[in-house]
Order: structure tokens, then sequence, then C-alpha cells
């Protein structure tokens, strides 16, 4: 199985007039193919700058990353744009759509400037938008429509250009219960049925119980990791409540 994401003694300072604040101590970490991997910890415990850093969003202090085989910390601006553009897809959890453009207009932005066919362009779309549910809103606006059908245009959106790695940050932190339960299913059939690689932060356990594996962080360091396995998602559950619990904290409390 190859690696998508090998990252080495990841360190992140923060400093401000000589005061230090270190964040990250030194994280290891791999992410292989076809894996969906989450990402728990109380806040500030480092999770969301790991998530920043493997986006190229943030550069570490130290340490190495490669994705997809590529040595991130060695591009220049130019090169990580274009790296973001061909290799990543992003999920945010306010959702990041142009209220200007369509649901199908919105999708189809990461594609915008590449000269593929308009038919690649219609086929692509018409894919996403039966996988994610989303077909009879296409030529609607995000104004016009719901928390979870924005969170699901924004899901086909990080997918349409086939990227390596997923990236998502607190996907469901915005919707209700049973959007975000449609969100994790559609993102658990995607990880399943197409391979997609998926990285994401949470602080919901009922999320973290759509992964193959979570990694919990405590004080900028690895805790501990359970892997899914063969284990019911029911029971997965319950035993991402125990180690929340023994990092201090509720389902509700750890963010």
């Amino acid at each position: 199985m190859k690696t998508v994401v090998e990252a080495r003694k990841i360190k992140k300072v923060y400093g401000l007039k000589g005061t230090v604040f270190p964040v990250l101590h030194g994280i290891d970490l791999n992410v292989q193919e076809g894996e969906f991997v989450g990402i728990m910890g109380p806040s500030g415990s480092g999770k969301t700058t790991l998530l920043n850093i493997l986006a190229t969003i943030d550069q570490p202090t130290s340490g190495h990353i490669v994705i997809d085989g590529e040595n991130i910390l060695n591009m220049n601006e130019e090169q990580l744009s274009a790296f973001r553009r061909n290799k990543l897809g992003f999920i945010f959890q306010d959702y990041n759509l142009l209220d200007t453009l369509t649901v199908k207009e919105n999708i189809l932005l990461p594609l915008a400037i590449a000269k593929m066919h308009v038919s690649e362009l219609e086929r692509r779309v018409d894919e996403i938008a039966d996988k994610f549910g989303i077909r009879p809103i296409l030529e609607k606006y995000p104004y016009q429509i719901s928390g979870g059908q924005k969170q699901r245009t924004a899901a086909s959106r990080a997918i349409i250009s086939n990227p390596r790695l997923i990236l998502a940050d607190e996907p469901t932190g915005a919707l209700d219960s049973k959007s975000a339960a449609d969100l994790l299913e559609s993102l658990k059939s995607l990880n399943e049925q197409d391979k997609a690689t998926i990285f994401m932060v949470t602080h919901d356990a009922f999320a973290a119980s759509y992964c193959k594996r979570v990694l919990f962080i405590k004080d900028g360091n690895i805790f501990t990791e359970l892997v899914k396995g063969n284990t019911s998602r029911k029971d997965f559950f319950k035993k991402i409540l125990d180690v929340l619990n023994m990092l201090g904290g509720s389902a509700s409390d750890i963010i």
C-alpha cells in the first residue's frame, strides 16, 4: 500500500517578543492510500495546527513532510499553489462557497483553470452529484440551500479534481445531526468505494467513529491511536469516548 503522507519530527513553535509557545513537539505520522484518519484532542492540543501544516497553509518550525512523494517544505509559493490545486482537496466547517455562483459552478471551481473538455466536466459533476445526492440543487445558489446541502457541495468541490489527499476541518461542526450523518455516510462511501484518502480533524466522537483510524493529540504529542479494524461503528464509538475520558473531558467539551 502506498504512503500518501509521511511526516517526521514535526515541530511548531510560535513566538512573540521573546516569548515562545510550542504547539507541536515532534509529531511522527504516516497516512496510507485509502485510509480515513481522524484527529482528535483537547482545545489547544495542536490538531488544527497539524492539519494546516499538512494542508500547506502553515509551515512547521522544523521537520520533514512528504505528500504523494513530494517534499512540500522544499516548494516555493508558486509550486505550493499548484500542489494544492492538483493534489489536495479541502472541506471546511464554514463551507467557503461563493454566493454569486450556482452549486454546479462552485463544484467546478477547482477545474476552472484546467483545460478540460466540457463533456468531461459534465461527466464529473454528474457522477459527484449522484454520489452526494445533490443533483436537484445544482442550479441553485448557496443562499437557497440548507447547511447540509452546502457542506455536501463543499465536499463535492473537494473531490472534483480527484485529489490524492482530502483534508477536512470539523466538516460536521455547523451541521444538525441528520445532515452530519448524511455527510459522514457520503465520505465513508467515498473512502470505501473510491479509495479516497481522507484526513479529518473533529471534536465529535460520532464523526470520528466513521474513520478507520483515530489519532489523539494531547499537548502537542500523539497520546494514542485507535484502529477500527473489524469493530462495529457502535463499539468503535464507545472506544473513542473512553479515550476522550482519559484525556480529561467528554465528547461535548473535547474541542
